[in-house]
């Protein structure tokens, strides 16, 4: 049975409880195999080990740069990529090691980039907020808080245009629906009868700020949708059977009927906005921190799912943990191996049309002629 989802960092006056439901009994869940739900245990602790290990490495000043992380928010990811049809298209923002190893780019290239190497998945130019594999249907991570939402949309409109039957999943924080273009994008998604679905990622933070004094929330961010006429829900994204149940239902309905949905998981992470992120103790309290560890884990409540369905065992679970642990060891070792990008690099992958030497890129003219 699915427990009630924690809103205590949201607004307490607003906020609702959902019921319990058994989540695990709807179609889209009944149907699992053993072997698909270890695969999403696999996947989750993939995500917290490597993260772990870029961290260890960040305190030691051996890595530079920004480090979002996703420790506490690994099941959404999960829960997301274990959807997607082959057609779909995922983008995300600046915490999007989660998202990137879960669609399937390998730690070597994530954590060489981490590191600023060249062997890194952007060639060590883009770093924590800027992975990238659209061969996977994933375009990324992106600095620009908001800005990934309008990407989306474009993801979204070509879906539609050229008759392809997926819908594009554009992700976004509780502090990014107070964006000006989040808005833009509800309002033309509404318009165009787009395939997108907005997932809000609210783990009740805007880097230090609380929801309850960041946003007006009546009960949930996502009932904003109303005002563009778009459809909107909510769920808890700490129990993967209710995220893959509600996700599940609103990404078919967005390939079946090209509309658009905004769906607003809660979710809650550990550790600051980012790990320079001086005063993560000090705008939440220890003993809400360590609550959510001990109650709402991801990965201990599946773990424990699992267990109870006699699916795996707690040598098992070990097994699996292990080997998350030595590939992300091993990943840090490449990246802390590789070389540097070299200097004549710099002037590389800036503009298509100059690397690829078009006429475009050598006369400066793209559009328009004398």
């Amino acid at each position: 049975m699915a427990r009630s989802t924690p809103l205590s960092h949201q607004s307490q006056e607003t906020a609702k409880i959902p019921a319990m439901t058994d989540f695990s009994k709807d179609p889209i869940n009944a149907s699992l195999t053993s072997d698909e739900k270890i695969g999403y245990l696999r996947e989750m602790l993939r995500i917290r080990r490597f993260e772990q290990q870029a961290l260890k490495y960040y305190n030691q000043g051996i890595m530079g740069g920004f480090l979002h992380l996703y420790i506490g928010q690994e099941s959404v990811a999960v829960g997301t990529a274990s959807l997607m049809n082959g057609h779909d298209e995922i983008i995300t923002a600046y915490r999007d090691h989660g998202h990137a190893l879960v669609v399937g780019m390998g730690m070597n290239e994530c954590m060489a980039e981490l590191f600023g190497k060249a062997t890194g998945c952007s060639k060590g130019k883009g770093g924590s907020m800027h992975f990238f594999a659209p061969d996977k249907h994933y375009w990324g991570g992106h600095g620009i808080v908001g800005g990934q939402t309008a990407l989306g949309l474009g993801l979204a409109f070509a879906l539609k245009y050229k008759g392809i039957k997926g819908c594009a999943v554009a992700f976004l924080g509780d502090g990014a629906v107070n964006q000006g273009i989040y808005s833009e994008c509800l309002n033309m998604a509404a318009l165009f009868e787009l395939p997108i679905v907005f997932v809000i990622e609210n783990n009740g933070y805007s880097m230090g700020t609380s929801l309850a004094r960041s946003s007006a929330v009546n009960q949930y961010l996502a009932s904003r949708a109303e005002g563009f006429c778009v459809d909107w829900s909510a769920c808890g994204g700490f129990e993967l059977y209710e995220l893959r149940a509600s996700l599940g239902a609103v990404m078919e309905k967005a390939r079946e009927k090209s509309r658009p949905h905004v769906l607003e998981v809660s979710t809650y992470r550990y550790y600051g906005h980012s790990v320079a992120d001086a005063n993560a103790k000090k705008y939440r309290s220890a003993e809400e921190i360590e609550r959510y560890k001990a109650e709402y884990d991801p990965i201990t409540l599946w773990e424990k799912q699992l267990l109870a369905e006699k699916v795996i065992t707690e040598e098992g679970i070990a097994k699996i943990d292990d080997e998350a642990k030595a590939e992300a060891a091993a990943a840090a070792d490449f990246g802390i191996k590789s070389p540097w990008p070299s200097e004549e690099s710099i002037f590389q992958d800036i503009y298509y049309e100059v690397d690829h030497q078009t006429e475009a890129g050598q006369t400066g003219r793209h559009f328009f002629s004398e």
